[in-house]
């Protein structure tokens, strides 16, 4: 694994030097992203079931009913107090504010002081495994850093498959939140710094393969829920013309405060909980507050995917769909979009539980040259412009393509306007 990451790790500081941003992500659209964001909320989701199931086979079954109330009441009241800001006039808007940006905190802090509560206090529990010195987890392992150059060279050259794929999984991963999280609704002002972010992200994986640990990369859904806690009113200054007059009309519009305090002492906390003293409170946290940690993390990059509300309108009758666009010619084509990505998702989520779970990141760079050179045979132009756009620019890829045939179209002379609406002109 050591030489896996650090490959890995190399490979994100080639791809931060040539800006990979820029020529890989301008092709990738929101149905590769949207299929990713499901497949991350299903694997927390499935990640959640099988600490549950850990818990079934080593508690009694009080116990384990508990770890079941334990997990749902977590996720629960963390998605409660994710709600606080609309609870107005209730509370100080500085209180509100708290109890949004800090809702899993303060769910987490409750369920692990409950079993301890009365009757709760008699029951068998599973908690996180902590080490109780500053030493390696691993009873077989003396130091902290791993002998890597003790394995045979042509195992070295191996390693570099796993570590391209690894590169793959982590620079997509971190692509996808880093577009999520800086959408036109939160209104962001400063650049994205994509390169920054890569080349930090190699280093850190090189000094995870070098101790020996699990490479430390799971943004989604946390950074849309940092952004979310983030979000504020903000006073904005727009010119309007009025009669031929211009005038000054103040607006309230959303913002995110731009910040690296937040991001800071979040990993100052990390930094604080690893040391042995406070290791030990980290310690009596049951894993069915774990469960219900990423329940709640699935529920919140689940519930800001447009999948999911493209699949209550395959539940909605057709009388109480909201209209469509004119030259979407009804929601057919949309419905067989949104079940493609649905079974898409599942497909790919089958494939990490056999075997071949490694490669599942190259499906889902795979989904990027099906969309724009397979998809537009099966649905119409007009379908695929609503349902679908360029993840890290405005338009859509059929959009490109008219304004590619409109230049064509003025250089050979002919007409670029389909016949229909010149037909429709006249």
């Amino acid at each position: 694994m050591a030489w896996a990451l650090i490959h890995a790790g190399w490979m994100h500081l080639l791809l931060a030097l040539i800006n990979a941003h820029d020529w890989t992500m301008r092709y990738v659209t929101t149905f590769s992203t949207e299929v990713f964001s499901l497949l991350n909320s299903i694997i927390y989701f499935h990640k959640a079931v099988q600490e549950l199931q850990r818990a079934h086979d080593d508690l009694s079954f009080a116990a384990f009913l508990y770890a079941i109330i334990g997990a749902i009441g977590s996720m629960l009241v963390a998605i409660g107090l994710s709600t606080a800001e609309e609870w107005r006039p209730l509370f100080h808007r500085y209180v509100r504010m708290g109890l949004t940006e800090y809702a899993a905190a303060i769910s987490i802090i409750i369920f692990i002081g409950m079993p301890h509560v009365g009757e709760l206090a008699s029951l068998d529990r599973s908690t996180l495994h902590v080490s109780k010195s500053f030493r390696p987890s691993d009873p077989d392992r003396s130091m902290f850093f791993v002998q890597f150059w003790h394995l045979p060279v042509g195992w070295i050259f191996a390693a570099i498959i796993p570590g391209f794929i690894i590169t793959i999984l982590f620079f997509f991963d971190h692509e996808v939140s880093s577009i999520i999280c800086t959408i036109d609704r939160y209104g962001t002002k400063k650049p994205g710094g994509f390169a920054w972010d890569i080349a930090l992200l190699g280093m850190t994986t090189t000094l995870c393969g070098i101790l020996g640990i699990p490479p430390a990369n799971g943004l989604l859904p946390q950074a849309p829920l940092h952004s979310e806690s983030l979000m504020h009113d903000e006073k904005e200054e727009i010119l309007i013309s009025v009669d031929g007059e211009e005038k000054v009309e103040h607006r309230n519009v959303k913002r995110v405060y731009e910040q690296r305090w937040s991001a800071f002492l979040h990993a100052g906390a990390i930094l604080v909980f690893v040391s042995p003293p406070f290791q030990h409170v980290l310690g009596l946290t049951p894993t069915s507050v774990l469960a219900g940690l990423f329940m709640f993390m699935g529920e919140q990059s689940l519930s800001v995917n447009p999948i999911l509300y493209r699949f209550f309108h395959l539940l909605t009758p057709r009388s109480e769909l909201p209209p469509l666009p004119v030259d979407v010619k009804g929601y057919r084509g949309v419905h067989l979009y949104t079940i493609t990505q649905i079974v898409v998702t599942v497909v790919i989520f089958i494939v990490t539980l056999t075997k071949a779970a490694p490669v599942f990141p190259v499906l889902v760079i795979i989904l990027v040259p099906i969309r724009l050179l397979l998809m537009n045979r099966f649905w119409n132009r007009e379908t695929l412009r609503f349902v679908d756009a360029w993840a890290c620019r405005r338009g859509t890829p059929e959009d490109d393509k008219d304004l590619l045939a409109d230049g064509v179209n003025e250089k050979t002379g002919t007409n670029p306007r389909p016949l229909r609406e010149t037909l429709g002109n006249v």
